[in-house]
């Protein structure tokens, strides 16, 4: 049977982390050249460089990271937005505006009203959610978040629509992750907030204050046939070294056990929400960085996700050294897309519009994309990784990336953006190799007369 400790054993992580305390730089620089090779890191040379504070190897650190980032993951950063569905929740988490104690009230969403959420993120030109909502088996069982997902995917608006729908909700039961299977859901996230578990359980209270439920929830996942899954902690909660190394544990479990690891590593930042106090230790940007640098290093080839809880200042920082993945325009609550003002589950700092967001990461020379074709032809599990670890991926995902941003010009873009945004297509089309150069442009030239959702 599998135990916790299998997963993160805290006794042996806080030795390695007391080990690896005043790490001399040669030791680090070591590390760092072992990273290149894009092989992973061990924990203990993880914590080694969780435990590095000086200003200069953490530079290095940063254009190590970056390096690996660009050179599995390239150019390209995908966009999503976050839909919520309800805030009703039956448990009380220290950290969390939806906890059950907050006398704000609650909304649940209709079909209706979730087709019209949708039909608003569509036009912004959004392609991919990620679908969140309390946990309350009244307000939000299984069958209604199927139905949300049914109703997502047949929402349309002008010439867009939802292409992949991701889903964080509580943890569930084998036979409730089969549902979500059928529905046709991509990634299936959950967080275990923080990994040492008296900090833990004293934070909640309710179904989710079962350590073991959370933290097996992806097996569970797997099990039922979904092989992408997203892991992640709430930094802030607790000591952020060794959640970070907790973090990498986990990892490490999935792909002993499932041949597969993560598709994602998530990175949120604890921040303030109606009712909910700030009495948690500050985790500070530089030190989000270090992290973010860290585990691109640790674990290469999963996607990373930093969402709008950070500043726009850091987010493109972030992009530089690590991350493939982020959020735009998000809203937090159920029905703030269409209702405007609405209690939300925490605040975000990076207030921006979708089309301000890819402004700015048009102005970093990367490509904004939408892209969906992975996981709508079955690259998904160990299949995509077999070939993101073989370097292939960037012959499929550099002319994806170019098709969807065509689509986001043609449909969404300013005039500002469109000539940026041109001017991006151009330059990447030019790395093109030359066989896939050619239908790439032709696709390209038919989403120009009016064709939407092509690719390889």
């Amino acid at each position: 049977m599998t135990k916790t400790e299998d997963v993160v054993d805290e006794k042996l992580l806080w030795k390695i982390l007391e080990k690896t305390k005043n790490p001399p730089p040669e030791r680090i620089r070591e590390i760092l050249v072992k990273a290149r090779e894009k092989e992973g890191l061990s924990l203990e040379e993880t914590a080694a460089l969780l435990n590095t504070d000086n200003p200069d190897l953490l530079q290095e650190m940063f254009h190590v990271s970056g390096r690996i980032k660009d050179e599995i993951y390239g150019e390209r950063l995908v966009l999503f937005a976050p839909l919520y569905l309800s805030s009703y929740c039956t448990n009380d988490c220290a950290y969390c505006g939806f906890h059950r104690r907050n006398p704000a009230p609650r909304k649940r969403l209709s079909c209706e009203e979730i087709r019209e959420e949708t039909k608003v993120l569509i036009e912004m030109g959004h392609k991919r959610l990620l679908l969140e909502c309390g946990e309350h088996p009244r307000f939000s069982p299984i069958d209604y978040v199927v139905e949300a997902i049914e109703t997502i995917y047949a929402a349309k608006s002008g010439k867009g629509e939802i292409r992949r729908l991701n889903v964080n909700i509580a943890a569930a039961s084998v036979e409730d992750y089969k549902k979500l299977k059928k529905a046709g859901i991509g990634t299936y996230q959950l967080f275990q907030e923080t990994y040492h578990r008296q900090t833990y359980e004293k934070l909640h209270r309710g179904p989710k204050a079962d350590y073991e439920r959370q933290l097996f929830a992806h097996d569970r996942a797997m099990q039922a046939g979904i092989d992408d899954v997203g892991i992640g902690v709430l930094f802030g909660l607790f000591d952020y070294r060794f959640d970070a190394l907790a973090l990498v544990s986990h990892a490490e479990y999935l792909e002993r056990t499932f041949n597969v690891g993560p598709h994602t590593l998530s990175v949120p930042r604890f921040q303030r929400a109606e009712t909910v106090e700030s009495a948690f230790s500050c985790v500070s940007e530089e030190a989000l960085l270090q992290i973010i640098s860290i585990l691109r290093m640790a674990v290469p080839y999963t996607g990373m996700i930093l969402s709008t809880r950070e500043s726009a200042e850091i987010r493109e920082k972030a992009f530089k050294i690590g991350i493939s993945q982020t959020s735009a325009a998000s809203r937090t609550a159920p029905g703030a897309y269409g209702k405007g003002e609405v209690a939300e589950q925490f605040s975000t700092q990076d207030k921006r519009s979708v089309d301000a967001v890819i402004h700015s990461i048009l102005k970093l020379k990367l490509i904004p994309s939408f892209c969906t074709a992975c996981y709508r032809l079955g690259r998904t599990g160990e299949a995509i990784m077999q070939l993101i670890k073989a370097g292939k991926i960037h012959e499929l995902c550099r002319p994806n990336a170019l098709l969807t941003l065509k689509e986001y010009l043609e449909d969404y873009a300013s005039l500002e953006n469109r000539k940026l945004g041109e001017e991006i297509v151009e330059r990447f089309l030019s790395q093109i190799p030359e066989n896939l150069k050619r239908e790439t442009a032709v696709r390209l030239e038919r989403i120009e007369n009016g064709e939407r959702d092509l690719y390889f």
